[in-house]
């Protein structure tokens, strides 16, 4: 089991399971956002829950979904999507389950 790192200037990506079926990562952000340059736009579906902190995700249509402590969100393939905002604060731990269409 690994502990959340001290340095949290970049944000982290830690896949914990990787096959050809399934992807699952845990995502440390502390006040990280998407980049600026464009929308996150992927081949398999993607199932996220936030367990600590807080974060908005932000659609191409407009729409944004506030997440709180125990909030989750499936996004479909191919809606492009992107992290607004997360509290610059505290800790806000992802669990990113990525299913379908495994490359």
């Amino acid at each position: 089991m690994k502990h959340t790192p001290a340095d949290l200037l970049p944000e982290v990506f830690e896949t914990l399971l990787d096959n050809e079926h399934l992807k699952i990562e845990r995502i440390i952000s502390k006040g990280h956002t998407s980049p600026e340059s464009g929308w996150y736009d992927q081949a398999q579906h993607e199932w996220v829950i936030l367990l600590e902190g807080a974060a908005t995700i932000t659609f191409d249509n407009g729409k944004e979904s506030n997440l709180r402590k125990g909030d989750y969100l499936n996004i479909p393939a191919h809606v492009k999507h992107k992290v607004s905002w997360t509290d610059p604060d505290v800790e806000s731990i992802w669990l990113a389950v990525f299913y379908g269409d495994i490359q």
